[in-house]
């Protein structure tokens, strides 16, 4: 039995007739940048998620370009993040002259650590973004507390947790800002790029939707320097369709989820923690194992497609070496990065595909 770590021709073909209608229409409307259907995802995003706007663009690192754009980052300012998770945040920041500061990651959760953060707060910190790492929130109330304690912006890295939930609230309807990813293997993902900012500051919201459109605010009059980061329509139709069943595909990968934690039980892995605040949508199941390299190489012979969701810490990545982090600055970051595996996680995956998986895992201890 072969099965894939993820795959997206199985999602197609079970609404090819939707999709291919909603690209027809937009091909035959004429509309294709920021036409009808933007706007109407807009709508039923900032429902979705709780958020007060929000406010379609190109991807999700330019939802995070355009957020911390909105917070006035620049030179010499400095960004707190997590050092575990995809480049866009660190990337974006140091493009915009800021400084990338790391804290490091609770073990169990691989989220940021909410104790280590006024440690590394000064008077240069102008934004703090938690990553809502796999699909499970980060622990948001002490960030909250703190961040308005310094009067700091939170901006919620929510790329990989659509539809999941902090105390009942749904990510996007926390912090100021928050961004949202629709890149293919996302929870909700288009065939292209695209992203999102989700506002909850009107005045943020407002200058976020001039940013994306290259700073104007009415044809051919601007009163900031933006970018062109505009969500084109045919994603958006294909968008439409996708954000209809998001919360049918969020519980089925919950199932799948149950199944692999039955079935792993008692083995040498440890399944992923679920904190009791949080409403895990499981962008990716990733377990820890000491012996992972093994493993992953064990069950690729099997046909089973698995993904290391991280490797390396991104302060030990060549490009950030200059922060001057080192090997031992985030031990957590560094023992976790050793140990993660991600293993087949998709909402039409099916019972018996991982179980086979699973029975693969107990093979190889």
């Amino acid at each position: 039995m072969r099965v894939p770590q993820i795959d997206l021709m199985r999602q197609y073909k079970s609404m090819k007739d939707e999709i291919d209608r909603g690209v027809l229409g937009v091909l035959e409307s004429g509309q294709f940048i920021l036409g009808p259907p933007v706007k109407e995802l807009e709508q039923t995003l900032a429902e979705l998620t709780g958020a007060d706007q929000a406010i379609g663009c190109a991807s999700g690192t330019d939802a995070i370009e355009l957020a911390l754009i909105a917070c006035d980052v620049g030179a010499g300012d400095e960004v707190i993040t997590s050092p575990f998770s995809f480049v866009s945040v660190a990337e974006v920041a140091i493009k915009l002259g800021a400084k990338v500061i790391f804290t490091d990651i609770d073990k169990q959760t691989f989220n940021m650590d909410p104790a280590q953060l006024e440690d590394v707060i000064t008077p240069k910190t102008k934004a703090i973004v938690p990553v809502h790492l796999y699909g499970q929130t980060t622990d948001m109330d002490p960030f909250m507390e703190i961040a308005g304690k310094y009067s700091i912006p939170v901006i919620e890295d929510a790329a990989q947790a659509i539809g999941a939930k902090y105390k009942g609230r749904p990510v996007c309807s926390i912090g100021p800002l928050a961004c949202l990813s629709f890149y293919p293997t996302k929870n909700l993902g288009c065939y292209g790029d695209g992203g999102m900012v989700l506002a909850n500051d009107k005045e943020l919201g407002k200058k976020v939707e001039a940013l994306r459109k290259h700073g104007q605010i009415d044809k051919y009059k601007y009163n900031l320097i933006g970018l062109n980061s505009r969500l084109d329509s045919v994603q958006a139709a294909i968008l439409l369709v996708k954000a209809a069943k998001i919360e049918a595909w969020n519980e089925r990968r919950r199932e799948v989820a149950s199944i692999y934690n039955e079935r792993l039980a008692g083995l040498p892995v440890e399944v992923p923690f679920v904190s009791d605040f949080a409403y895990h949508v499981y962008h990716q199941y990733t377990i820890k194992t000491g012996n992972r390299d093994g493993l992953r190489d064990f069950l690729t012979g099997k046909g089973i497609g698995t993904a290391i969701h991280y490797p390396l810490g991104l302060h030990l990545q060549d490009a950030y070496l200059p922060l001057g982090y080192k090997k031992g600055d985030l031990p957590n970051c560094d023992e976790v990065s050793g140990q993660v595996l991600s293993l087949p996680m998709f909402p039409e995956i099916e019972d018996a595909e991982a179980e086979y998986v699973c029975s693969m895992i107990g093979e190889f201890f």
